[in-house]
């Protein structure tokens, strides 16, 4: 296991994740300012109650991925480190340095589907208790199942991120979903 890499665990919502969510997206903003047309607080560890790794996603809304600088250079002066190895084409990632706390930054487009699927998938966790405490069910059992297999914990998860998707879809269409504010 890389020196990076911890044994995959998850633990018990952590009320104090907003406000680390808080912190790192407010020193973005400073650094991004207006390229940023959105930092939103996504994954596992924006809902409240759901267990989650402890690991804050955060999402970066972008007009254009290009010029990759002009964010890659202002993220890597707050310490993230942007990896190229990342093969989905639909964001740009950033980790965390080594030592710091855990932190995914997921750079995407603003209106894309890749951007919008993340703040759906959320929003409809946030206001579906039964499913964030269903998820947490399967993330403590394929955590257990692949405790040192990150890739294979995150491919078992896709079934039931398509059904709850499936759910998500109809939700928003009786709803009228559309994105609220950016949380930053």
């Amino acid at each position: 296991m890389p020196v990076h890499e911890q044994k995959l665990e998850v633990v018990p919502y952590d009320p104090r994740w907003p406000a680390a969510f808080d912190a790192e997206a407010i020193r973005i903003r400073h650094a991004l300012g207006p390229l940023a047309v959105r930092i939103d607080h996504h994954g596992s560890t924006a809902v409240p109650g759901l267990a989650a790794k402890p690991i804050i996603d955060i999402q970066i809304s972008v007009p254009s991925f290009e010029p990759l600088a002009a964010y890659r250079d202002p993220l890597a002066s707050l310490g993230y480190v942007f990896r190229s190895e990342n093969d989905e084409r639909t964001k740009r990632y950033f980790r965390e340095a080594l030592g710091a706390p855990r932190t995914h930054v997921h750079v995407r487009q603003a209106g894309s589907w890749a951007e919008q699927f993340a703040l759906l998938f959320r929003d409809y966790l946030r206001a579906h208790p039964d499913a964030a405490r269903d998820y947490a069910t399967v993330k403590y059992q394929l955590a257990a199942q692949f405790a040192d297999d990150r890739h294979g914990y995150t491919d078992a998860k896709i079934p039931f991120t398509w059904d709850v998707m499936q759910q998500a879809d109809r939700w928003s269409q009786q709803t009228g979903w559309q994105p609220g504010p950016s949380d930053v």
